[in-house]
């Protein structure tokens, strides 16, 4: 199996031309690829696909095996490979995902691909879309007790209040109590602010938070420290993967998060271990879009073993 190994601030995968290959079990090949002794190593395995809906698709599978959404800084790769290896001459294109299609801008030098600015569409905030299971209903809701979220607004009510919203609540994890945002960016995210993230221990809390009974889903954690209103710092707890040098949709997620709770502008610089996203939410569309860069590591030939 000829692939590509790429990544988007340290945020790296394994990538495979579907229009040429054929993977057969992608999930098993995801785990076996992505094992930094015994594979190639990677944060995951993500498959490029024709679409009839899109440009182009992108099937992105989790170190786990995992299938996951949606994966900002492996979008911005799919990007950049099929323009450097000419699949296609636009510099505007789309891709099909699970977390549906999101559209490209390629920022090309020298005939090759180095930054890509993703238009990442507008961010859901109900907890049922993330999903997130409410604790706590407004009274004025219909509450049912069968609902997994333990409870659905009138449609009349819906419009008028935030009771399916998960912004700033508390949440006890491993009986600790912090308080979380969530934000659905095509795959699901809590957004956790933090004072200091240096002597955080993600390795302990994260899969914690990836596996609490309130995200039946399992959830990416993502812990903020406010540097001013237009800086961020950002760790996350990727699901499926664990702590990754990066993750596109979590920044989004991140920058969603800290505007809502009034900590910052709605252009962010999100400063993450492998790099920066410059991320910008705008008010007149709602949209988020994500402007940051693509790399292409190595090439090889994997032994498919029968």
């Amino acid at each position: 199996m000829k692939f590509t190994k790429m990544q988007g601030l340290g945020n790296d995968y394994v990538y495979v031309n579907c229009l040429e290959e054929n993977v057969e079990n992608p999930s098993e090949m995801a785990r076996l690829v992505s094992d930094r002794h015994f594979g190639i190593g990677s944060d995951g395995l993500i498959l490029i696909r024709p679409s009839d809906a899109a440009d182009f698709e992108m099937e992105m599978y989790n170190a786990d095996g995992s299938r996951g959404e949606m994966c900002g800084n492996g979008i911005r790769c799919v990007a950049k490979y099929v323009y450097d290896y000419g699949l296609t001459h636009k510099t505007i294109i789309s891709v099909e995902t699970l977390g549906g299609i999101r559209y490209l801008n390629l920022i090309v030098e020298n005939g090759k691909v180095t930054q890509v600015r993703v238009d990442m569409g507008k961010p859901d905030l109900h907890a049922e879309a993330i999903p997130i299971l409410c604790e706590a209903v407004s009274e004025e809701c219909v509450v049912d007790e069968e609902s997994v979220l333990g409870g659905e607004c009138t449609e009349d009510h819906e419009e008028e209040k935030d009771c399916r919203k998960v912004i700033d609540e508390p949440i006890v994890v491993d009986g600790m109590e912090y308080r979380i945002t969530g934000v659905s960016m095509g795959n699901p995210h809590a957004v956790v602010f933090l004072e200091d993230l240096k002597d955080l221990d993600i390795e302990k809390v994260g899969p914690k938070f990836e596996n609490h009974e309130r995200f039946p889903e399992r959830i990416n954690t993502e812990f903020v420290r406010i540097i001013d209103r237009e800086t961020i710092e950002m760790r996350v707890w990727e699901r499926g993967s664990g702590e990754t040098l990066a993750c596109g949709t979590g920044a989004c997620a991140a920058a969603v998060a800290a505007i809502l709770n009034g900590l910052a502008q709605r252009r962010v610089k999100v400063k993450l271990p492998g790099g920066e996203l410059m991320i910008e939410w705008e008010e007149e569309t709602g949209k988020v879009y994500m402007t940051g860069p693509a790399v292409t590591v190595f090439e090889g030939e994997y032994d498919v073993q029968d």
